[in-house]
């Protein structure tokens, strides 16, 4: 019978972790310790640290190339700095070679962390690089967590007046597609006793996994919830976002309005600005009238280029027409910052090399 495949601590909650140690015999209240040093303080030399000793040789047992268990420590293989000097993109190296991209933003007062949640994409929207890349794989809830470690030891040592305050799954991937394992990763990255970012502060993006949505509601996760639209009418939306067809836009509308109801929270819709495609004041008329009735606030976010995308951002003047109309419908309605455009951190830009899996 062949040895079990090492796991990663990193992709166990604390529960998880006194499991694993009362199954070796060490006593669960020992977690607590191997808990704060991975998650709140980032630890990746453990060897290193003064735990008591049932721990420290459960550690020196279990813990490393070979052993059981290993920790998820994606190395950066390039880091780009934007000129608007608040925004920094990671190339990550998994494990197995495959790379991932994770930014790091800078606003007044706060710095927020785009995540990614796959490697690649299946939903095939046609205006995002990584959906021209395609699909290679799902992340394991570990590859999520450590990229908000990594982006923490960041401004840890280059700006320690600062803390991650808020974070976004917009990164590579549809995180509804990986449900499982990004709702463990919340829950380890949510959790008081570790990286302690609060639900409020987390946003969870999807093109439109209408199943995953309404899971959200009945298992009142508490995160927020932002609704990726593009249209707001079938042939529209399907145009830009072929998972439209499996998952249809009156479908989805009804999907948000059932998780309103069940959970009381407002929704967030995006809407990429496409010149001539989806910036008309007929189109800003039509999505007033779908989102009717809904707690929902829209994001405009003006198209970033990308190179499999030949369509150019709306004008300054037809994007404030269409926020206006939304406004006027009684609808709060912003335009997302940008950050990162010049070295493709924007919203739609993220793209790793793939690396062919085996098989």
């Amino acid at each position: 019978m062949s040895a079990a495949a090492p796991r990663s601590l990193h992709d166990l909650g604390l529960s998880g972790i006194e499991r694993v140690l009362e199954e070796a015999g060490v006593l669960p209240h020992h977690a607590k310790a191997l808990w704060k040093a991975l998650q709140r303080e980032g630890e990746l030399d453990l060897a290193s640290r003064d735990f008591s000793p049932p721990l420290k040789r459960w550690i020196e047992e279990h813990v490393g190339e070979g052993k059981a268990f290993f920790l998820d420590a994606p190395e950066v293989t390039e880091e780009i700095r934007s000129s608007d000097g608040l925004t920094r993109k990671y190339l990550l190296k998994l494990r197995d070679g495959q790379t991932i991209e994770t930014v790091l933003m800078g606003y007044d007062g706060r710095h927020t962390v785009c995540v990614s949640t796959q490697a690649g994409c299946a939903m095939g929207c046609v205006f995002c690089a990584t959906g021209q890349m395609g699909f290679v794989r799902h992340l394991r809830p570990g590859e999520i967590v450590a990229q908000v470690l990594h982006v923490r030891r960041v401004l840890a040592t280059d700006m320690p007046d600062r803390k991650l305050r808020n974070m976004v799954m917009m990164g590579m991937g549809e995180p509804l597609h990986n449900y499982d394992s990004v709702m463990q990763a919340l829950d380890i990255i949510s959790n008081v006793r570790g990286i302690s970012l609060g639900p409020s502060k987390i946003s969870v993006s999807t093109v439109g996994v209408i199943p995953n949505i309404l899971r959200l509601a009945e298992e009142d996760r508490p995160y927020n919830l932002a609704v990726s639209l593009h249209g707001a009418t079938e042939e529209q939306r399907s145009a830009l976002i072929p998972v439209s067809r499996k998952w249809n836009l009156a479908d989805l509308v009804d999907a948000c309005r059932r998780y309103g109801a069940m959970t009381g929270r407002r929704i967030f819709f995006g809407w990429t600005l496409i010149a001539g495609k989806n910036d008309s004041p007929e189109q800003a008329r039509q999505l007033a009238e779908l989102l009717k009735g809904i707690d929902a606030h829209v994001n405009l976010i003006p198209l970033n280029p990308t190179q499999g995308y030949e369509g150019a951002a709306s004008a300054n003047k037809a994007g404030i027409v269409f926020q206006r109309i939304l406004r006027d419908a009684g609808f709060p309605c912003t335009f997302r910052q940008r950050r990162g455009i010049d070295v493709a951190a924007g919203c739609g830009q993220l793209k790793a090399e793939k690396k062919r899996m085996a098989g």
